[in-house]
């Protein structure tokens, strides 16, 4: 299944004009060094202060549904989530993509878009998708349906204004401006048709992003994956600010997540002082070569990790994919790799396979409590940079006693991969467990090794 992006790999453009929001007490210098991260403090555990103090878990509709869940479809899921994933953490229940749109299809866009709108140009649910929003209620019903399983209710949001508003001249809420008088219609998306951008120089421009977060906020919405942001990063920044600036101001916690990537690692500073999450890549598929290609981006992302702010490696594809045309192409020893590289790496947990035919196999993988604690309280993450043709990964366990390590063989045959114990500031005899099979290995000195399957990985805690 091909990405509803276009694989575009793009360098650093020219800064744009990024003026600072009021009251934010870092600075957003470009050249600014990379700063320390959590993996240099104690595991963090919650804290009230900060949105998203540790990773986020759920799941997204897009890697099942492309752009066509609906209602039903969306309350059956959410109900088998509760049921299957909320135990284990997982709690952001996302509707992605054009669910404003009535007649969305596949993973293919209209030409001529027609999203619902209300009369401030701001996109609602198409009511014959989702026909409790009927009324102007918007997704206020299904969110707080899905509040009262125990999860959080997330929404997908395109960068800018509809185009449609802009056609027909919406006037701003609140304001004596229209929407001609705030998009930018040289700034468009190059892979979706709905939106212009916002030129945030604009009378109007940051009181129509106040306007549509306000709406979000009043329907009880806690998580906003916004697209066409991270890339190219300096043209959109502006805009980033202003979506941040907005959530602020609704006084409502709404994590924002960015996407899709690359976003240049020289913005790190910027990009975690504005959002939660965002994405390190395109679109991530179940391919060896994305899965592979993702181990580098992360060891890059490293040191901008903190409580709050999260690197995004994209969400698991994983069991029954693509409006239920396949499941995923992983291979057991794959899939296994791609759990043990995003919670050694401390990253957003969100599953985007079918919950409807969620395999015990899958679910398993999903669940398992010690792989878990991994990426959710985990400190002092880091790679090791000891052979040629491997990866290896170390953390500090929430209790500050010995180390977790992750071995990978990123290659075609199977081998054995291993590190000195001295590499983990680890010194004499120290007991050993492997998190995935959740038994003991008995004790290890010197060295730990493991045969590796090809494209496998093993996840384990010495000490």
């Amino acid at each position: 299944m091909i990405s509803r992006r276009a694989m575009i790999r793009t360098g650093v453009a020219s800064m744009a004009s990024t003026s600072a929001f009021a009251g934010m007490a870092a600075s957003n210098s470009v050249a600014a060094a990379p700063p320390t991260s959590d993996a240099a403090s104690p595991a963090t555990g919650s804290r009230p202060d900060v949105l998203a103090p540790t990773p986020p878990m759920g799941w997204n509709s897009w890697n099942s549904f492309a752009t066509t869940i609906n209602e039903a479809q969306a309350r059956e899921t959410a109900r088998i989530m509760a049921h299957k994933l909320l135990p284990a953490g997982y709690d952001v229940f996302t509707i992605d993509i054009q669910w404003y749109e009535p007649t969305a299809s596949s993973y293919t866009y209209s030409d001529n878009p027609e999203p619902a709108m209300d009369g401030h140009g701001r996109l609602v649910p198409a009511v014959n998708r989702f026909p409790s929003s009927a009324g102007g209620q918007g997704f206020a019903p299904l969110a707080a349906d899905v509040h009262a399983m125990g999860l959080k209710f997330g929404i997908h949001l395109m960068r800018g204004i509809p185009r449609l508003a802009v056609k027909r001249n919406l006037p701003i809420l609140g304001t004596s401006f229209r929407a001609a008088d705030i998009a930018d219609t040289s700034s468009v998306c190059t892979w979706n048709p709905d939106m212009y951008g916002v030129d945030m120089r604009k009378p109007g421009a940051q009181a129509y992003y106040d306007s549509v977060f306000a709406l979000y906020a009043s329907w009880g919405v806690d998580f906003i994956k916004m697209d066409d942001m991270s890339r190219p990063y300096d043209a959109h920044a502006a805009e980033i600010e202003a979506a941040h600036r907005a959530i602020v101001r609704t006084k409502r916690p709404m994590v924002l997540s960015l996407s899709p990537g690359e976003t240049p690692v020289i913005r790190g500073d910027h990009v975690r002082e504005y959002a939660q999450m965002w994405r390190l890549s395109d679109d991530f598929w179940d391919d060896w070569k994305m899965l592979e290609a993702q181990f580098t981006r992360l060891e890059n992302w490293n040191p901008w990790r903190r409580p709050g702010a999260w690197p995004d490696p994209d969400m698991l594809p994983l069991g029954r994919l693509a409006l239920g045309e396949r499941d995923s192409k992983f291979t057991p020893d794959e899939q296994r790799t791609l759990m043990t590289l995003w919670a050694i790496t401390r990253s957003p947990l969100i599953m985007g396979g079918d919950l409807r035919h969620l395999d015990e196999r899958t679910l398993a993988l999903l669940t398992n409590p010690e792989v878990l604690a991994v990426d959710q309280a985990s400190s002092d993450n880091r790679p090791h940079f000891v052979e040629d043709f491997v990866r290896i990964w170390s953390a500090r366990p929430a209790d500050g006693k010995g180390r977790y390590v992750a071995l990978f063989n990123p290659t075609d045959k199977a081998r054995e991969v291993g590190i000195a114990l001295r590499e983990l500031s680890l010194e004499g005899e120290q007991p050993a467990r492997d998190l995935w099979d959740r038994r003991p290995l008995g004790s290890v000195s010197g060295h730990f090794a493991r045969m590796l399957p090809a494209h496998g990985a093993g996840l384990y805690r010495l000490g």
